[in-house]
Formats: structure tokens, C-alpha cells, sequence
């Protein structure tokens, strides 16, 4: 699944791997921050890709959402390979990326020099009470990735 945002001037993309299914069990990234609150101060709209009711091609409204968006947020969480893809074209584009994970997955080598914001979801315990500073953290990299004057580096 994708989570994506209009491509108005105030919208934002996100895409991830929401839920994955393996023998029964169900692994969340680190949606569950909910990083909605964390967008809110810059007025950018959130919608999810998997509800857009718009008929056609799936990718290519993906696509077309990641080449336009203001900003792209991307959860690099369980290493879907589909989110490496999208993330490469948001390179290609050189437009704002926000880089998220969740603390257990390892950032590969080529991202791992980009800012990322590791989120500890390995319990209930030790989630929940930072939830607040995970969400402001989130807030302060869009902030900077907003503020960039000109071509944004990447890979």
C-alpha cells in the first residue's frame, strides 16, 4: 500500500509499506506515529493512495504523485523494495525527501548518509511516551526540507 497527498501547491507524498502479512502475524512500520499532526503547521494535505477513487492505472498515479508533490516522506521501514523504487525517482527529481524507519530495520548504505528519523517501535513501552518527540522530529526535518533553497542532494 502508498500513502500519497494531492499535488496541489500545499500537498505532500507519502508512500510505505503499511501492513505486511507473514504467517499470520501483522507488522506495522512506523505509520502509527501518524505523522499527520506533525504536517499540519505547514497546511499540507494528506490523502491515501489506496483510497483515491480515481480509476486507472495504479502506478502511474504514483508516479505521477511522487513528480509532483511538494514533499515525499518515505517510510523505509521493512525495506520494500517498491518504496526504494519510488524513492529513486524522487532522487532523479532532486525534490524534498523525509526519510523515516523504524530503529530495528538497518538503512542501506546508499541512504544512510541522509537524516533519517528512527522511530523505536519494539514495544508498547518505549513508543508510546516518545510518540510526541517522534512526531515534533518529523515536523522539524519537513520544516528544513521545505525551507531548501534550490537542488536537493541525493545519491
Amino acid at each position: 500500500m502508498w500513502i500519497s497527498g494531492w499535488w496541489f501547491s500545499h500537498s505532500w507524498y507519502r508512500f510505505a509499506s503499511v501492513i505486511e502479512v507473514s504467517k499470520g502475524t501483522m507488522r506495522r512500520g512506523v505509520l502509527g506515529v501518524d505523522v499527520e499532526p506533525a504536517v499540519q503547521e505547514f497546511e499540507l494535505v494528506v490523502i491515501r493512495a489506496d483510497k483515491i477513487g480515481k480509476p486507472g492505472m495504479i502506478s502511474a498515479q504514483i508516479i505521477e504523485h511522487i513528480a509532483r508533490a511538494r514533499l515525499v516522506v518515505a517510510d523505509l521501514s521493512f525495506h520494500n523494495p517498491n518504496v526504494f523504487y519510488e524513492l529513486a525517482l524522487r532522487h532523479a527529481r532532486r525534490l524534498p525527501v523525509v526519510q523515516i524507519t523504524r530503529a530495528v530495520d538497518p538503512i542501506p548504505f546508499d541512504l544512510e548518509q541522509f537524516r533519517t528519523v528512527q522511530i523505536d517501535t519494539t514495544d508498547i513501552f518505549s513508543f508510546v511516551p516518545r510518540l510526541e518527540s517522534y512526531r515534533a522530529e518529523i515536523a522539524n526535518h519537513i520544516r528544513r526540507a521545505l525551507s531548501g533553497s534550490g537542488d536537493v542532494e541525493n545519491p
